[in-house]
Order: C-alpha cells, then sequence, then structure tokens
C-alpha cells in the first residue's frame, strides 16, 4: 500500500482487521518484511502495518528526513491515512527509537508499546573508528553479510533470510544509510520518552553487542516507567530474524492483557 507522507510517498504491508492494530517499525538497514515472520505467527485476524521508513525498502529516498522526529512524523502521517482507532507501536532496533519518540507524544489510539532490541534513547556518541565502519556497512553485498555475521546476529538464520538482510540492507540510499550514525543515534530523546504513559514491553537478545539487555536496564527502563523487560536467550541484534517464534509469543501475551 502506497501512502503519501510529508511530501513522499511510504510504503506500508496492510494486513487483517482485528484491533488493537500493530504498527511495525524496522532497523537500519531493514524493511517492513523484517517482521513477516513475527507478523505469520499472530494470535487471530490482527490488523497489522509494517512501514518502510523513507530510505528503506519501496518507500521513497530522498536526500533529507532522517531525524527521529522527521521519521515519527512519516509514521503519523500513516496512521491518520490508515485511521485507526487503537493501535500498539512495535519498533526494533532504530525503528524502536522512533516508536519511543512518537509514543512520547501520547498520539490519540496509543494502547501499548514494543521495543524490540531497542536504541537507548539518550544520545550515543559513535567513536570515530566505530562510525567509519557504519558509515560504510551496507555499501556492498559482502560487507552487508559481514555485518549481518559478525555484528547482528548470534542465532543461524536460513539461506533465504540471510539473502533477505543483505537485499534490504542495499535496498537504500546513501541519505538513509549515513543518518543513523551521524545524526539520529545521537538525539537524545530521554526526556521526551520520561512521559510515555502507555504499558510498555520491552525484548531484549542475550546477546545482542548492538543493544545489549543491561544497557536498556540502565538506559530505557529507568526513563520509560511502565516498561518491563524480557530477554530471549541466545539471541543477537536481529530478534525479529532470529527468533520470530519467540516474539510473536511475548507479542501476543502483550496484546491479551492489554485486552
Amino acid at each position: 500500500m502506497r501512502i503519501s507522507a510529508n511530501g513522499i510517498t511510504i510504503n506500508a504491508d496492510v494486513r487483517g482487521q482485528a484491533e488493537p492494530a500493530l504498527v511495525f517499525l524496522h532497523y537500519w538497514g531493514g524493511s517492513s518484511r523484517t517482521w513477516d515472520g513475527v507478523i505469520r505467527r499472530l494470535d487471530g485476524n490482527r490488523r497489522t502495518v509494517a512501514i518502510d521508513f523513507r530510505g528503506w525498502g519501496d518507500s521513497d529516498k530522498p536526500a533529507t528526513g532522517y531525524r527521529i522526529e522527521e521519521l515519527a512524523s512519516d509514521v503519523t502521517a500513516v496512521l491518520a491515512e490508515l485511521k485507526l482507532s487503537r493501535f500498539i507501536l512495535v519498533g526494533h532496533s532504530m525503528g524502536a527509537k522512533v516508536a519511543q519518540f512518537l509514543a512520547s507524544k501520547r498520539p490519540a489510539g496509543l494502547v501499548g508499546l514494543v521495543l524490540v532490541a531497542t536504541g537507548s534513547p539518550r544520545g550515543v556518541k559513535v567513536p570515530e573508528q566505530q562510525l567509519q565502519q557504519m558509515i560504510h556497512a551496507y555499501d556492498s553485498a559482502a560487507s552487508a553479510a559481514f555485518v549481518r555475521d559478525n555484528v547482528l546476529t548470534k542465532l543461524p538464520l536460513s539461506d533465504e533470510l540471510k539473502a533477505q538482510v543483505v537485499e534490504d540492507s542495499l535496498k537504500s540510499c546513501e541519505a538513509s544509510r549515513v543518518a543513523w550514525p551521524t545524526v539520529a543515534i545521537a538525539q537524545d530523546i530521554a526526556k521526551e520518552t520520561a512521559s510515555i504513559a502507555v504499558p510498555t514491553l520491552v525484548i531484549g537478545g542475550e546477546l545482542d553487542p548492538v543493544d545489549p539487555p543491561a544497557m536498556m536496564e540502565k538506559e530505557v527502563m529507568s526513563t520509560i516507567r511502565t516498561a518491563r523487560l524480557e530477554v530471549i536467550q541466545g539471541s543477537g541484534h536481529l530478534l525479529p530474524l532470529e527468533a520470530a517464534g519467540e516474539v510473536s509469543t511475548l507479542i501476543n501475551s502483550f496484546v491479551e492483557k492489554l485486552q
């Protein structure tokens, strides 16, 4: 589904009918299909909306607009177009930081928040050597595969999912690839996220070197007072792909308790 938002077109995969809807936001390097394995395992005819952020997947790829608040504004435009009466934001990594910011604005209809391998709400200063590595992480299929195997995952992926990770990493533009490590990751939104009032589920990967559970305990749980943390054993950063079954089970339970 193609949706106009802030002068560009955002691609969204929309399924099901039952509310509250689940609105899925992907990681830096991913796309709406990052969530396919999770969505297939959800209970019932759940309405799901998986969005390609600007610069990724099948959404438009403008040269600007990649700050956290701008990505959140695109999501807000999609929500308005779909006229969802009740929804839960589900974000992964970069998408989880966007979800935190959007939830802090307390949009009408928001009833819950799920943060998967979430980035910190506090500004993160990336050391120069690591910054350069991140900027060039998705320059080629070889570099994307190296990051997938040596940074992002701890559990094995199928050949199909391995290929998907590389394809999604490359289906982007330079502006979107560079903006997260150089701009968005450094944005401090902790003051905003402290105002989040809806029930919040935080899901971490035990062996995640990018956003480890210890960081979430220190920087996320202490900021979002409504949050509780669940840790998936043995998993790395790409939880929606590495542990789709466990993630969907936790989301199903979360939705059931909300209802």
